[in-house]
């Protein structure tokens, strides 16, 4: 019988003599090859239907002639308001067949939110949902550009020339005039439709050669996406990234964990975050795999969608890992064709890990480490590996096969620490700031100078505002986030010290520890905690337990219980503290 390992060994192989050499594309080169070789295979999966990969790469061609005939140039920002669905990845490709910038957007985003990003991000033209269960994207439009749906009507957004819609499944547009996707979308040599006027373009008849001539001028080191932060400070700023960087970070991905030929992944994490895109979407084409993707998360879903589709590998964050088991305790399902999890974004007990292994018979555990500006996971796991590895660290530098660059001996990205305040290398093996450099991380934000600098080291280093250190065998730990620390009658204190203290307990599934206003100590602690099922937490037992194992400075002052299904998190299934921090400031009435 083979062993895991030497099938890792024999995948990843496999994976080089497919690749080699290493050939730079832009993402719509990339799809079109693997349809040119793979026309039938399904590549996107949803509860509609099923859509192939030469149907993709035909459907993004039909929409990027529409863009280009609606005046949409190179360069400019087009920006995807969508839930996951097929309509949002074929855009994606066609945006980037057009050669302008997709800026993808959270659908979950507030009216003034949405403003905000469209303002930022100069967005020449909008591919909107007009609506998702309870979110009326089309209200939200009225709120904040009045006039949109009319030809020249609104003007608070001036960049904002164009804007499509994508009704519900089976419904028609609920705004008359409104431009359909699907009206956006042309054949060769057709004519724009004249009932959906457009004073923007004078002529309204794209030859084909323009598309073409559009797609062979971009380069794979022109800017594809700009990525909005997920916002764990609550400042979302647009990172920039290359469809070089994109596809290198997919391979390199595919790799680290060894896709079989064909590989299915289910997610149901937001395509408009660099995790679900590039760990699932854009890795699976690389074995020419498919991607049954889900707009909302539910755990019972997730289950039937693993049997219904033969599901080999699931993206999950702690959160939804906790779910999924929970709700498979309830069920007998068929998850037998699940080998892989990938659950990242957070750190998790090992009470987690071991559920996963037998309660869902998954052999290859990993977890991972990256960041929007690092195009996604630059850190693994083994496949495979040991527990211990999955709970104290977060893996090792994502190797990068073909794709890999030979200056960091063949990995994608390379670390080191450094003082958080001034920058400055520390000695290796002790903990600082973390700092990576590679041909995957970012040049930085769009149109803001500032925030570049303060990020950008010299020799290319980003700066990730994650406390840790390099292990001597290569592996990454973290022990926390920079902006996280606040001092405690004037000692300082790493909140990640305490998580992993209170995680050890039977009772805890997850703990989030967050500095609180204290007019006698500066600060103090307040500890969130996930209970484990049927687990009553004591706060003042907790803080006693703290007392007996912890420096006084390091023990919080609070206790609050919160449920999984309650954490504030980014779309990426980051836990966002400050809102936590916010949350218990009122609930303590520290706010007046």
């Amino acid at each position: 019988m083979v062993s895991l390992s030497e099938q890792v060994e024999q995948r990843r192989a496999a994976l080089e003599d497919r690749h080699r050499p290493w050939l730079p594309r832009t993402l719509p080169e990339m799809l079109d090859a693997v349809a040119d070789a793979y026309p039938d295979r399904p590549f996107v999966i949803t509860g509609q239907g099923s859509v192939s990969y030469e149907g993709l790469a035909d459907w993004s061609t039909r929409i990027a002639r529409g863009l280009v005939e609606r005046g949409v140039g190179a360069g400019d920002r087009v920006a995807l308001f969508l839930p996951n669905s097929a309509e949002m990845i074929a855009a994606r490709f066609a945006v980037a067949r057009a050669g302008a910038v997709a800026v993808p957007v959270s659908f979950r985003l507030h009216a003034r939110e949405l403003l905000t990003l469209l303002t930022q991000s100069q967005a020449r033209a909008l591919i909107t949902m007009e609506q998702f269960r309870e979110i009326d994207a089309l209200a939200a439009l009225d709120e904040i550009t009045p006039g949109w749906h009319e030809p020249g009507g609104q003007r608070a957004l001036p960049a904002l020339r164009l804007v499509v819609t994508v009704p519900e499944a089976g419904m028609r547009a609920r705004r008359p005039g409104t431009l359909t996707l699907t009206q956006l979308e042309r054949d060769a040599d057709t004519v724009a439709d004249p009932t959906v006027p457009d004073p923007t373009v004078a002529d309204p008849t794209v030859p084909d050669e323009i598309l073409a001539a559009r797609a062979a001028a971009a380069r794979p080191d022109d800017i594809a996406t700009i990525f909005y932060t997920s916002g764990t400070t609550g400042v979302p700023k647009g990172v920039l990234s290359t469809h070089e960087m994109e596809l290198r970070s997919a391979y390199g991905s595919a790799y680290a964990r060894a896709f079989e030929d064909g590989r299915v992944i289910a997610f149901a994490l937001p395509l408009n975050h660099v995790f679900a895109y590039v760990e699932g979407l854009l890795a699976s084409m690389f074995v020419a795999g498919a991607v049954v993707v889900q707009a909302v998360f539910d755990p019972v879903d997730s289950l039937e969608a693993i049997e219904k589709y033969q599901v080999g590998e699931a993206l999950f964050v702690p959160t939804t890992s906790l779910a999924v088991i929970a709700a498979a305790r309830q069920s007998e399902p068929d998850v037998s064709s699940l080998h892989s999890v990938m659950s990242a974004a957070s750190s998790a007990p090992a009470s987690l890990w071991e559920d996963l292994r037998t309660l869902l018979g998954v052999k290859q555990l990993v977890t991972a480490y990256g960041m929007t500006e690092t195009s996604a996971a630059t850190t693994f796991t083994l496949p495979g590996g040991p527990v211990d590895d999955l709970v104290h660290t977060v893996g090792y530098p994502k190797p990068g096969g073909v794709a890999g660059d030979p200056e960091l001996g063949g990995r994608l990205v390379e670390y080191k620490a450094v003082d958080p305040v001034t920058g400055a290398d520390v000695p290796a093996g002790q903990e600082g700031e973390l700092a990576a450099r590679g041909p995957i991380v970012s040049p930085g934000y769009f149109q803001q100078p500032a925030a570049t600098a303060e990020v950008l080291l010299p020799g290319g280093w980003l700066r990730s505002g994650d406390l840790g250190y390099v292990r001597e065998d290569g592996a990454l730990v973290l022990t926390g986030r920079a902006k996280d620390l606040y001092k405690c009658g004037g000692e300082l204190v790493m909140p990640a010290e305490v998580e992993e203290f209170l995680n050890r307990r039977p009772d805890v599934v997850q703990a989030f520890v967050v500095g609180l206003p204290d007019p006698r100590m500066g600060e103090v602690g307040g500890a969130w905690i996930v209970p484990a099922d049927g687990a009553e937490i004591d706060p003042d037992e907790v803080i006693a337990d703290c007392r007996a194992g912890l420096a006084r400075f390091k023990v919080p002052a609070y206790v609050f219980t919160v449920t999984p299904g309650l954490l504030p998190l980014t779309v990426s299934g980051k836990v966002q503290k400050f809102r936590l921090a916010e949350r218990a400031i009122a609930e303590l009435g520290l706010d007046g």
